[in-house]
């Protein structure tokens, strides 16, 4: 993870504006789905508008609001509480415009355990700042998700109920509020088996007065199969949860070909489908806090783009004075450099303009709110920008 590094002149380097491309189809955390880059079109850039003044919130809403427009939002940010320390101060720094801290993740074992994680500090943390904590349980496993382990958890029941004891009973230890179950790479074939899974697993959670959600890959039309997309069924979801996370973001990504992380015709693309299957008042859209450095030319197998913060990048530009370029078409910034070894390099990443355009598709959609992946990553004008915004729903 990105550490901190400090406000350098932010407002200099975020609002130069360009133009360039990039587009493709499908996404989320850790996938490796193939994709194109179309690099033809290049629009022309625009202004950023303006925003309006801000209003503080009324006494004890502990929020603020963008003159007449007041949509209440709920907002999640994801945690890896991998070191103890850092994630408390993760926690300290976001913690005030999220809704929930979402802690990534219990690992499922084939026979119902679960791998726990060290997060009584950042769980106490959570807690002052009045977020609900919201547990996380994955099919993770050696670096990947791992279909055997998903399927297994839906045909052995025995693994299922135990699955659901320590779930509760975890939940009831520490606190936890909120339960989201992020299976992904889940064979296609099993769909149905998946679906029969949520159905009985889901109302035994939420008896015991939690909230559920699912993560869901973004799609665009329930036809896309495969491993990625295949056995998330949005529709089925949208009625057993009582919301889900789309992870609209990583279609550009650390194995694949330089472009923006969440291009907003991509994720305009699975939002129109979503609100067909899905009520939008339960849809929360994933967003970014991340961007990625890529060597040039870019070549499938190559070396990995390396994760970057949006304060890094704009740091970066700033002291090398380089020029950012924005596109208008994707809605994001980007620049090149060359190293001390004489590669060129591009960075696409995040800024106020791009989380701007982020803001306005869920207004735009009427969504129930907005999901970051993943704290610790910095970038300060996002959350003065999302209180501006909206009011943050705190429970």
């Amino acid at each position: 993870m990105m550490r901190r590094i400090g406000m350098v002149f932010l407002a200099s380097v975020l609002f130069l504006a360009g133009c360039a491309t990039g587009n493709q189809e499908g996404s989320g955390k850790n996938n490796n789905v193939g994709q194109t880059a179309d690099r033809t079109a290049r629009p022309e850039a625009v202004p950023m508008k303006s925003r309006g003044k801000v209003v503080p919130a009324k006494r004890g809403e502990n929020t603020y609001r963008l003159g007449n427009e007041q949509k209440r939002v709920e907002t999640i940010g994801f945690l890896e509480p991998v070191d103890p320390k850092q994630a408390v101060s993760d926690v300290n720094e976001a913690a005030r415009n999220l809704t929930y801290v979402s802690f990534f993740s219990y690992r499922v074992k084939p026979n119902g355990d679960l791998i726990p994680l060290n997060d009584e500090a950042a769980l106490a943390a959570t807690k002052r700042n009045r977020s609900v904590p919201m547990l996380v349980i994955t099919n993770f496993a050696e670096g990947n998700f791992s279909p055997e382990i998903a399927h297994r958890i839906f045909t052995d029941r025995a693994a299922g109920n135990r699955l659901l004891r320590n779930v509760i009973r975890v939940m009831k230890q520490k606190g936890y509020r909120a339960l989201n179950i992020d299976f992904e790479h889940i064979q296609e074939k099993d769909r149905n088996l998946y679906n029969s899974f949520l159905r009985t697993f889901l109302p035994q959670v939420k008896r015991e007065g939690y909230l559920v959600s699912t993560a869901l890959a973004p799609k665009s039309s329930d036809r896309l199969g495969g491993p990625w997309h295949g056995a998330h069924d949005y529709a089925f979801h949208g009625k057993v949860t009582d919301f889900v996370i789309l992870m609209t973001y990583e279609w550009g990504w650390t194995g694949g070909p330089p472009m923006a992380v969440a291009p907003i015709p991509q994720v305009r693309k699975v939002l129109d489908y979503a609100v067909t299957r899905i009520p939008r008042e339960k849809i929360v859209m994933g967003a970014p806090l991340y961007g990625y450095d890529w060597t040039l030319p870019y070549k499938k197998g190559g070396p990995p783009a390396r994760r970057v913060a949006p304060l890094e990048a704009a740091r970066m530009a700033q002291q090398r004075s380089l020029k950012v370029e924005y596109n208008n078409r994707d809605q994001a910034p980007f620049f090149y450099y060359t190293d001390t070894n004489g590669k060129k390099h591009v960075v696409w990443f995040e800024n106020e303009q791009s989380a701007q355009a982020k803001f306005n598709l869920v207004k735009e959609y009427g969504l129930r709110g907005i999901s970051y992946w993943v704290l610790g990553e910095d970038f300060p004008e996002n959350w003065s920008l999302l209180r501006e915004n909206f009011i943050i729903r705190k429970y």
